[in-house]
């Protein structure tokens, strides 16, 4: 299945938080060029401006992203987020690499209200250390957050 279902009846609109992951096309290791990680990374944070999304935490493995957002408007609409973000990163990838840079779709997780969405940043964050990449993710170029810093996620200061 190319694209997976999302949740009936559910609008993903407004201040709601999710946790996504989209990979590159044929899950190629893209992502170890740093360059291609930080261009995305920019333009994934201009899309979660322009969209009325925080970005609470990502992290750009070898062949796929994960992110953490939350609707800060109640027309934050994740659907047009993603959209937008993996386009915006398609082109500007696809004309510098004569090839397209992500898979159709996206796998998506909305987190319930009591979650702790500090726990979910650090888990995200800590990615590259579970996978080897890295001795600390403090030390992963391509992991942050644009509302803590990376040493309050894996201490846990909060």
């Amino acid at each position: 299945m190319s694209r997976p279902p999302r949740i009936d009846g559910f609008g993903y609109l407004g201040p709601y938080r999710y946790f996504v992951t989209f990979c590159t096309r044929d899950r190629r290791d893209v992502f170890i060029d740093v360059g291609i990680g930080e261009s995305v990374a920019s333009q994934l944070r201009r899309t979660c401006r322009r969209e009325k999304f925080a970005l609470l935490a990502y992290c750009l493995m070898p062949d796929h992203a994960h992110v953490l957002v939350e609707g800060t408007s109640d027309t934050s609409d994740l659907r047009r987020l993603i959209k937008s973000a993996k386009q915006r990163s398609g082109q500007s990838f696809a004309a510098r690499h004569n090839q397209p840079l992500w898979q159709e779709g996206f796998h998506d997780r909305v987190l319930r209200r009591d979650e702790d969405a500090k726990q979910i940043a650090r888990y995200i964050v800590e990615n590259p250390v579970r996978a080897g990449l890295a001795r600390s993710a403090l030390d992963y170029p391509l992991s942050g957050s644009d509302v803590w810093t990376l040493e309050e996620l894996i201490n846990g200061l909060w």
